[in-house]
């Protein structure tokens, strides 16, 4: 009888290779030395959103044509606005479930074994989602700091057009880490105080205070939240603040707070920004409400703050 091989070996009994990925975040320098690392899967997942000019005034869409027109040789567009989200939802951006994430990974190549470095050409905060939600089934991932614009800055490669479609991985397992998805629920039972933690909303201050307009049904913070800008948690670069100096931005807000910490803004997308923040500062107390102010501002009979 052959014996089985011993736990951490394949077949041939060489070691499985260790991780790829150093963190949770990668530069320029890092990710074009590993472009053809078979192991190694990019993706883009830069959507639009452009800014309200009034309250009510929603408006998204896909970010494939700016995918097209400039992107990191051999990345893949990944879809935040069509089935990279659930439609089902009564918000946008929600996130799909396991299973149904799992698959819309496996057709842009994702596999069991596989990286991803995702990225954005919009300040980082798309990709920043997409390595949440890849972080909330277990898939190792990182966000490229400083997205297209670093890469570019630093002379590397683009290409625009499409590209040969990658062909569709056969397994994905997802492994749902509990506690990354905060529901309406959860955030109610914090603001009553029937269970611990700490609100934060990830939105500038105007739209914290609500003195600037709204895509969505009502202005105003949920009470009780502090504030934590995500997109003043970056340079002017779009690159993450020096570990110090990120580190007393973030203390200056959540020093001395309940766990654990339950970040909001509109809809899930700043939050990640913040979330990807206090993940690099060590933080593991994290979880994000998906549907954020969208869904929490729909119904007038829960309270919301304005105080601009």
């Amino acid at each position: 009888m052959t014996d089985a091989p011993l736990p951490g070996l394949p077949l041939s009994g060489l070691p499985l290779p260790g991780p790829l990925l150093p963190g949770p975040l990668v530069d320029d320098a890092w990710l074009a030395a590993r472009l053809d690392d078979p192991r190694l899967v990019v993706l883009d997942a830069t959507a639009l959103l452009p800014s309200p000019g009034h309250d009510g005034d929603y408006r998204s869409g896909s970010g494939h044509a700016q995918w097209a027109g400039r992107h990191i040789p051999g990345s893949r567009h990944a879809d935040l606005t069509g089935e990279l989200s659930d439609h089902e939802a009564p918000y946008h951006f929600a996130v799909p479930a396991p299973e149904a994430l799992a698959a819309a990974l496996r057709r842009l190549g994702v596999r069991d074994g596989s990286e991803v470095v995702a990225y954005d050409s919009a300040g980082g905060i798309w990709a920043a989602r997409l390595w949440w939600m890849l972080r909330a089934i277990s898939v190792p991932a990182a966000v490229l700091d400083g997205g297209l614009q670093a890469w570019e800055a630093a002379g590397r490669p683009v290409l625009n057009g499409q590209e040969e479609p990658a062909p569709a991985a056969e397994t994905l397992t997802p492994v749902p880490l509990p506690h990354a998805w905060a529901t309406l629920p959860d955030v109610d039972a914090v603001l009553r105080g029937e269970r611990p933690g700490t609100l934060v909303c990830a939105l500038p201050e105007s739209g914290f205070d609500g003195s600037a307009p709204t895509r969505y049904s009502r202005r105003g913070h949920i009470p009780g939240s502090l504030n934590l800008p995500g997109r003043g948690l970056l340079d002017e670069a779009g690159r993450f603040l020096p570990r110090a100096e990120l580190a007393a931005r973030v203390g200056a807000v959540l020093d001395d707070t309940a766990s654990p910490v339950v970040l909001y803004c509109g809809g899930g997308i700043s939050a990640a920004g913040a979330a990807l923040a206090l993940t690099l500062l060590g933080r593991e107390d994290v979880t994000l409400y998906d549907g954020s102010l969208e869904e929490w501002s729909a119904d007038p009979a829960r309270p919301l703050i304005q105080q601009g």
